[in-house]
């Protein structure tokens, strides 16, 4: 026996359709979207009580530029990062398929870059060191990242290898057979254990970088461990026959969240 996929319309509410200029349009708000929006709004909620509590070290003013370039850079880097992780081929073939924005979709690797570059340019608008910036943004990711899983299961992708275990599921695009749901698997490490994680680690003063560090390990580690049971791309398989793309990508998180954490450095305030 196993579970049916939930069948939730991926559109909460369609605004359409009508024609512009002769091109029929059908706009629409869907879940995944929404769930990108959740995680904005609560990182808005979280980064100003932090900048509240902050003693004038921060205001909300540098808060909404931080997200709004955080944004960008997950927009414009989990895109590119997709484009060039998962479809190069595509992309060195006509690369007008970058912006083929309904042709696939994001990479967390490629957003973590586009972020970083952005807390890159903000520490130094800003006047201050990059690992301020990136400790005061790491905890609340993990927000972000639960949400954005939930839209991956509310629209039936990114599934599971096929499994026997009680809870495995059948998806509408995943054939007959029942599949591990490893984006609710995601969900529960990316976004809630490694929230958790951080939460717990950020209650005592660490080093410059330590919870920047903390972040890369818990990320990768949990990453590293759902791509053992989550179906890998078609196209790209495994590599050395038992490693995955996702996997490649997160090694270099767990080195160098390892050094992050193990450095010496005096404590910061």
């Amino acid at each position: 026996m196993a579970l049916n996929f939930p069948h939730i319309d991926p559109i909460i509410v369609s605004f359409g359709p009508f024609e512009i200029f002769g091109t029929s349009l059908e706009p629409a708000l869907r879940w995944y979207g929404f769930m990108y929006l959740v995680g904005f709004v609560a990182a808005l909620w979280l980064l100003n009580r932090q900048a509240d509590r902050s003693n004038g070290l921060w205001n909300r003013e540098q808060v909404s530029d931080l997200l709004f370039y955080g944004f960008l850079g997950v927009v414009l880097g989990g895109r590119v990062g997709y484009v060039l992780f998962y479809h190069l081929d595509l992309f060195l073939a006509n690369p007008m398929y970058l912006f083929k924005i309904t042709e696939g979709g994001m990479s967390f690797h490629g957003g973590l870059i586009g972020v970083i570059s952005a807390m890159a340019y903000i520490a130094w608008k800003q006047k201050r060191h990059f690992f301020a910036v990136a400790d005061m943004v790491a905890p609340v990711v993990p927000i972000g990242l639960g949400a954005g899983r939930i839209g991956n299961f509310i629209n039936g992708e990114l599934w599971g290898r096929v499994s026997d275990v009680p809870w495995a599921m059948v998806f509408p695009t995943g054939g007959p057979d029942p599949r591990h749901p490893s984006q609710l698997y995601q969900f529960a490490l990316e976004g809630v254990a490694l929230y958790l994680l951080l939460f717990w680690f950020s209650r005592k003063p660490r080093q410059q970088g330590a919870i920047s560090g903390m972040f890369l390990l818990g990320y990768g580690s949990f990453r590293i461990l759902v791509e053992t049971v989550r179906q890998p791309d078609a196209h790209l398989g495994y590599y050395l026959g038992f490693i995955t793309m996702g996997q490649i990508l997160s090694v270099p998180m767990l080195a160098l969240g390892l050094y992050l954490i193990l450095r010496k450095q005096e404590p910061r305030a």
